[in-house]
């Protein structure tokens, strides 16, 4: 699946149609929301708080099938029939998640200048629909071709609250597995089996045993300094957020991921360990300090989880002082113990997990390692919205086709210097370790000079760059 962003991403030529939903609530008990949702919400409705899942409709249906479709998917999943309320920045009352049901109004073309580019136009639609308090916070659209010959698109967008990566995948499979039952004559889900409602997830983990004393003392120990780790190299002006500039890289093909695995196993360690050693080696370099970062961990550990949607990700903290990748992998599962438990009564003495200005995060996301199967002639892309931002997010992302990494910054020129020549350094050294530090490899990856037009095949690897 392609990382990109709804500025940059892959759409032909054509009109945006939105499939309009209202909602009703239901009886049934409101349930509080998870530590991560809550820490979500509390920010206040806003613009950019969403993902989305893009992809080529598998063979011809019309709207009427797509919805239909779709709205099965909405049936599957519990967390996609509730809704957010209370405990915004306005509001006194204690934040709840309270279920609904779904309605279908029809499908509308969204309001469009004459000529914009249908990548705006969703911009638009999901900015305004999929926000941590709308009612729903999901919206379906669908991208008509002017070519009669391309195939239209669907873009599922929906705010993080109800979702993460792992998610958006889930959501893929299930869509096309309901609209195959629609073509064969079926009702849209009967080949997939019920699943779990996420918020089941949330309660199980509040009732799970406290966590140990040295998991209460690290965290305390991480919040001693005032907040979450920082990017350690200059930023420039962060005192408001800025624009975002995002960084695509893509940094080996098939065969350097290959080599990059069999460094990492002949060490004795997995890929990520690799990679967290050589984030390690080039701070120490630059500015002469170790690897600290926000480590995203997911708590889908039983299967029961794995065709769940939901947000089954919370963030932890990972420290690497030694670039040793055997110590890395180390700092990995210390990171991983961190983020297992409850973190509400953890952080909560501390006020909660803070939120950092130049707050530096890591996520690591292969694609293979999961249980399930995406049809890569889909064109299947994962849609970050466009944001403004004070902080570094960098993204690494594995499949079937490589190595990728995308990182985003603060439009300043001190985090443009600083942050993409980490990044340069960074991809570099990733590939050496592909060849097992024989050098920069002609073929599947490396970093090479500046091309802010563009993406590039992972056969010349450049530096992508996009403004929003």
């Amino acid at each position: 699946m392609r990382l990109t962003t709804v500025t940059r991403m892959s759409l032909p030529a054509g009109v945006v149609h939105r499939f309009a939903t209202h909602i009703t609530p239901v009886q049934g008990e409101d349930t509080p929301p998870s530590f991560d949702q809550a820490r979500h919400a509390s920010l206040g409705p806003r613009a950019g708080s969403w993902m989305a899942v893009a992809f080529a409709l598998p063979f011809p249906a019309d709207r009427d099938r797509v919805a239909r479709a779709w709205l099965a998917v909405v049936a599957r999943h519990g967390t996609l029939r509730t809704v957010l309320e209370g405990g915004g920045k306005d509001d006194d009352d204690e934040l709840r998640v309270r279920p609904v049901t779904v309605h279908p109004l029809g499908w509308r073309e969204a309001t469009a200048e004459q000529g914009e580019d249908p990548r705006a136009v969703l911009r638009r639609v999901f900015d305004e629909a999929c926000c941590p308090f709308a009612t729903p916070s999901h919206a379906l659209c669908m991208v008509e071709p002017e070519d009669r010959d391309a195939r239209p698109v669907v873009v599922i967008g929906l705010d993080h609250s109800h979702v993460d990566a792992w998610s958006l995948l889930v959501l893929l499979r299930d869509f096309c597995s309901c609209l195959d039952d629609l073509a064969c004559g079926l009702e849209p889900g009967t080949c997939l089996t019920p699943v779990a409602a996420f918020a089941e997830h949330t309660r199980e983990l509040a009732q799970r045993p406290p966590a140990p004393r040295r998991v209460h003392d690290r965290w305390a120990s991480i919040l001693a300094g005032g907040g979450m780790p920082v990017f350690p190299l200059d930023l420039g002006d962060i005192s408001t957020p800025r624009e975002e500039v995002v960084e695509v890289r893509e940094v080996l093909d098939p065969d350097g991921l290959a080599a990059l695995e069999r460094e990492a196993a002949a060490g004795g360690v997995r890929m990520i360990a690799l990679a967290m050693a050589e984030m390690t080696s080039v701070f120490r370099r630059r500015g002469g300090v170790g690897l600290r970062a926000v480590l995203p961990v997911h708590s889908r550990h039983h299967e029961r989880w794995h065709d769940s949607v939901g947000w089954f990700i919370t963030n932890s903290v990972i420290e690497c002082t030694d670039p040793d990748p055997m110590a890395c992998a180390v700092a990995v599962r210390d990171a991983v113990e961190l983020g297992s438990h409850s973190l509400g009564p953890i952080l909560e003495p501390h006020g909660g997990m803070p939120h950092t200005p130049g707050m530096f995060a890591i996520s690591w996301l292969d694609h293979r390692r999961l249980p399930i199967d995406v049809d890569m002639s889909l064109d299947p892309q994962h849609v970050s919205a466009a944001i403004r931002t004070d902080g570094v997010m960098v993204w690494f992302v594995v499949n079937s086709s490589g190595l990728h990494v995308r990182c985003r910054y603060p439009d300043t020129a001190g985090a443009r210097h600083s942050v993409g020549g980490w990044l340069d350094e960074l991809c570099a050294g990733l590939v050496r370790r592909s060849v097992n530090g024989t050098g920069p490899r002609e073929r599947g990856g490396g970093a090479g000079p500046r091309d802010p037009d563009r993406d590039r095949p992972a056969t010349t690897p450049r530096r992508a760059i996009v403004r929003a």
